[in-house]
């Protein structure tokens, strides 16, 4: 049931600290844009597009702030099935662009529903968490969720477009922490993600480094993802070898529970296979960008090109940097991508170390917001919900600025309200719409 609008609700019903660093890094991500395809007019199609989102943008922020929050919890059924329709319908009359089908092409604009659907996830995890109670700690729930959100995954995987589950997963993962999932079960969720991350990191590695293949087992290694043969004997020996951990432990009269050693098995299969699923989904761009993460010096010309470009740009930026409009990296073509995956390389240029400090003091104070909201909404639907937009803001934060200094491959993920791309920044807002709605919602004891 919906809690009660009561006179106890606070007066104040925005929470304009929020506002004010979403705002910020709005305009901030406007200005930069514009230098960045070196133009303020609306003639040019990235400006225009750009500009149109943005109020658009602002719109929905203030509806989904206007708009009860709990209505997602009483509907998330249907919800779903809104995620499902936009995902099943991209792939059938979706276009393609940059090797993924993605998009829906409207008459004034371009829409991609995997932004959109990010968010409503989060809220559809929510809801389903929500109504465990004290189930919530057992392995049926987590298996459960994982059922809920396969055919999401599957589906964006389809397009393929790697980088929404890239953010999603780990909201998803800050998500049930905070529901009070069983820490053992979440270690294995995130096992199997390094398990499948692993395998498809070390193929690319062993592709860059031929010379290792003189090695039988590392070659076989090599050939499993491609080798029907080598993929059933794999799979043989991972239940062989968790068998023999179990009567290891056995011998030595530690009882474990079979259950675990069963569950690790399962993981490490599951996450290999996944792996080659991975593999085998992935675009030549898409596995130039892990070459590139593995060894950016290897090809200074090709595949790590745009990194070092980036890291140029934002190197000679300074302190106080070169001005809007005057980064000669940026403006002079040398930074590809720079209104997308690159942005900070532009912020960094031009306005030095200052202005990316300022970028990431804004999205700081919007991850403390939004974590005070959480400790502040009234029920536990809204305290869920902030919690999984925390992890999607957080892990948005920790990739972008992590790629540019190269603790993480460059993954096509934008910086919202920064980056250009109106789908993204329409989500963004969306997002932290409902947080501010849950801000407004809160009730307080006095």
């Amino acid at each position: 049931m919906m809690a009660p609008y009561t006179s106890r609700l606070r007066k104040n019903r925005i929470d304009w600290l929020l506002l004010g660093a979403m705002a910020g890094l709005a305009l901030l991500g406007a200005l930069c844009i514009m230098s960045a395809v070196n133009a303020v007019s609306l003639s040019n199609p990235v400006v225009r597009t750009h500009l149109i989102a943005l109020p658009l943008g602002f719109a929905v922020f203030f509806a989904a702030w206007s708009f009860n929050y709990q209505i997602f919890d009483e509907q998330w059924k249907p919800l779903y099935g809104f995620i499902l329709a936009l995902l099943i319908g991209v792939l059938l009359f979706g276009t393609y662009q940059r090797g993924s089908k993605s998009w829906f092409v409207l008459p004034f604009f371009s829409m991609q529903p995997a932004e959109i659907c990010r968010v409503l996830t989060i809220l559809v995890a929510a809801a389903f968490l929500d109504r465990q109670g004290r189930r919530i700690r057992d392995m049926r729930t987590l298996v459960l969720l994982g059922v809920l959100i396969a055919p999401i995954f599957g589906l964006i995987m389809l397009q393929p477009d790697f980088s929404s589950i890239v953010i999603t997963f780990p909201a998803l993962l800050v998500l049930l922490y905070c529901a009070g999932v069983n820490i053992f079960y979440l270690a294995l969720v995130f096992a199997f993600a390094a398990v499948a991350g692993f395998f498809t990191i070390a193929w690319t590695y062993l592709y860059l480094h031929p010379a290792l293949l003189d090695y039988a087992v590392l070659d076989a290694f090599y050939k499993l993802a491609s080798k029907p043969l080598y993929l059933a004997g794999f799979s043989v020996a991972v239940a062989v070898a968790g068998y023999a951990a179990w009567w290891f432990f056995k011998q030595l009269r530690i009882f474990l529970p079979s259950f675990y050693f069963v569950l690790a098995t399962l993981v490490v299969l599951a996450g290999f296979f996944a792996g080659v699923f991975v593999d085998h989904q992935m675009k030549p761009y898409q596995r130039k960008r892990v070459e590139a993460f593995l060894a950016p010096q290897s090809d200074p010309q090709g595949a790590s090109y745009n990194v070092l470009q980036a890291q140029i740009a934002m190197g000679s930026g300074g302190i106080l940097g070169k001005g809007l409009f005057s980064g000669t990296q940026s403006q002079l073509g040398f930074v590809p991508e720079k209104h997308t995956d690159f942005i900070l390389a532009v912020v960094g240029e031009e306005l030095g170390l200052w202005g990316t400090l300022l970028v990431l003091g804004l999205y700081l104070l919007i991850l403390w917001r939004v974590a005070v909201v959480a400790y502040l909404a009234s029920d536990r639907y809204g305290y869920l919900v902030c919690s999984g937009i925390f992890g999607m803001f957080l892990t948005y934060m920790l990739i972008n600025f992590g790629m540019l200094i190269g603790l993480f491959p460059v993954a096509g993920i934008p910086l919202p309200f920064i980056s250009y791309g109106g789908s993204n920044l329409v989500s963004s807002m969306l997002a932290l719409g409902v947080v501010q709605s849950v801000y407004a919602r809160r009730i307080t004891s006095g």
